[in-house]
């Protein structure tokens, strides 16, 4: 059995966190103080992006007076992702309860005695069969509690398409993306009706958003990786050809000068999955325009959906379980998904009224129920991923962001990508 000190070596030298911490400052301190005079414990959450847990934990906070919840929230999953992997390795100051992105899940199994085992009997059935095993090790404990899942739909600002002389009603729209061909050749029509605005939000983002319909995009099923397969290879050549053609931003996804894009009429459409509805109206405030469309180029596709997860450091686990349980409740992901649009992994959640009936009156009062459920339905691959998955992905924007910037051609940038999973090891 190893040790726990063995355990935060191996953390701090794997691949992972070399490749996270060269590339991202750590940050997001751990909870403070967690219990109070009058024996009040209070449950720290660490969240990125929009969880839609601010209405939650107020109802928790006013129903509750044993255990209180404080939210701990940053920006995006890679400022999260450093501070998880560094205090991982340091064996304190996580918060009491963790939130995972998806796609690190595979290198969290492989570290999941770092964790608690959140197995309950009582919870079997909650969630979709395959987001359940995603958060289950090979011994058959549940590290990781679900909260939502991303089937990818098409945002759009259709302002932009009625000034480029394109149809703005979302089926019109849903009709000129049904392939990916459809979709680039949507965007020449577009970038030439406006100079100076692109097609998409990002190649960086888009191109994860199509490696979801990828079977095994990074790795074969046996964990062996193997990156110099064409579909990834035409992912690649898709994405980086279109940079010359107009169609992307060239900004990365995330970053500061992605967001201010939101406010600049940048650009007109985005991959989206569920839980990005919520990014895109806190980032376009003041911004009229955006809808939805019931289409995903070439398919269906799930980009995303995270975890909650109990650090093993943490002093009050059992609190913390029975907290994360509360929050991926069905009444309470039906709740996420009216505030953020994060579609539930949960099979009673989906087939409530309050979620199939959900309007989104930002999104010109598309039925965002119907629509992400549609798009949950036309998803026919998971794609496999195993526990370098993440870093994979990491250098993998890194070198189509190389061809955005300028900085490499898409030769040139593809072999330093080769090089970059090579030293993974």
């Amino acid at each position: 059995m190893q040790t726990p000190k063995s355990r935060r070596v191996r953390l701090a030298t794997s691949a992972l966190v070399a490749l996270t911490l060269a590339t991202t400052a750590a940050a997001c301190g751990g909870g403070g103080d967690d219990a109070s005079a009058d024996g009040t414990t209070t449950i720290t959450v660490a969240t990125f992006n929009e969880f839609g847990y601010e209405g939650l934990i107020d109802e928790w906070n006013a129903a509750n007076d044993d255990i209180k919840i404080k939210q701990v929230k940053v920006g995006t999953w890679d400022d999260a992702k450093a501070n998880l992997y560094t205090k991982l390795a340091a064996g304190s100051g996580l918060s009491d309860i963790e939130a995972i992105e998806g796609d690190a899940m595979p290198a969290i199994m492989a570290e999941s005695d770092a964790f608690a085992d959140l197995t309950d009997p009582a919870l079997d059935g909650r969630w979709l069969d395959w987001k359940a095993a995603a958060g289950t090790n090979s011994e058959g404990q549940m590290i990781g509690y679900g909260t939502d899942v991303g089937p990818e739909g098409i945002c759009y600002r259709a302002d932009l398409f009625k000034k480029a002389g394109l149809p703005t009603d979302r089926d019109e729209v849903a009709k000129l993306m049904g392939t990916w061909d459809d979709y680039f050749a949507t965007g020449d029509k577009f970038v030439e009706a406006m100079p100076g605005a692109a097609w998409y939000d990002s190649s960086g983002g888009l191109a994860q958003a199509m490696l979801n319909q990828v079977a095994n995009p990074f790795e074969t099923d046996d964990g062996t990786v193997d990156v110099e397969n064409p579909e990834l290879e035409a992912v690649y050549t898709a994405v980086t050809d279109n940079v010359e053609r107009g169609l992307s931003t060239r900004i990365a996804q995330w970053g500061d000068d992605w967001n201010a894009q939101f406010q600049k009429d940048a650009f007109a459409t985005m991959a989206c999955p569920g839980w990005m509805m919520g990014i895109i109206e806190g980032n376009s405030e003041g911004v009229d325009g955006w809808d939805i469309a019931n289409v995903f180029p070439g398919g269906g596709g799930n980009w995303g959906g995270s975890f909650l997860t109990v650090p093993a450091q943490g002093d009050h686990q059992e609190e913390a379980k029975k907290v994360a349980a509360w929050l991926t409740a069905p009444e309470q992901q039906a709740k996420a998904f009216k505030a953020v649009g994060a579609f539930p992994s949960q099979v009673e959640a989906q087939d409530s009224p309050e979620v199939n009936e959900a309007t989104n009156a930002f999104f010109n009062d598309a039925p965002i129920g119907e629509i992400t459920a549609d798009r949950a339905a036309a998803i026919t691959v998971q794609p496999f991923k195993g526990p370098k998955y993440s870093d994979i992905l990491t250098a993998f924007q890194a070198a189509i962001l190389r061809v955005d910037d300028g900085s490499k051609d898409p030769d040139a940038s593809w072999d330093q990508f080769l090089a970059d999973v090579e030293a993974l090891g």
